[in-house]
């Protein structure tokens, strides 16, 4: 059975989707994953640059703690630890896809903004 929401429910809702989200690196980090990518820490370290070693870890985390991110260490040495999405983190793809898609629609709207 689907959830009736109401304007005040829907709003607190979205609300709380978009703080998991915020901060400038988590929403790069999670499209470096869609599709049922695995990455290493240092994969992801060399494809986001500008990230800081401690600011990637941290969002690993964050997104780890919210559910979007699973977290797989292999008992070797040197230590190794893969990062992928959850199923519930993977579902966020068709959602970015769409609003994406929605941003377009402005006519300003840049085809490719800026690297920070």
């Amino acid at each position: 059975m689907r959830k009736v929401y109401t304007p005040a429910t829907a709003a607190n809702g979205v609300e709380h989707v978009l703080k998991l989200l915020e901060g400038r690196w988590k929403l790069i980090i999670l499209f470096h994953l869609f599709d049922g990518k695995v990455r290493r820490y240092s994969d992801l370290e060399k494809l986001i640059p500008g990230i800081s070693q401690k600011m990637l870890a941290q969002q690993l985390r964050q997104l780890e703690a919210d559910g979007i991110v699973a977290r797989k260490i292999y008992p070797q040495v040197p230590p190794k630890v893969e990062y992928r999405l959850t199923p519930w983190g993977q579902a966020l793809c068709p959602a970015l896809d769409t609003l994406l898609k929605w941003a377009e629609q402005k006519d300003d709207f840049p085809s490719s903004a800026p690297a920070r």
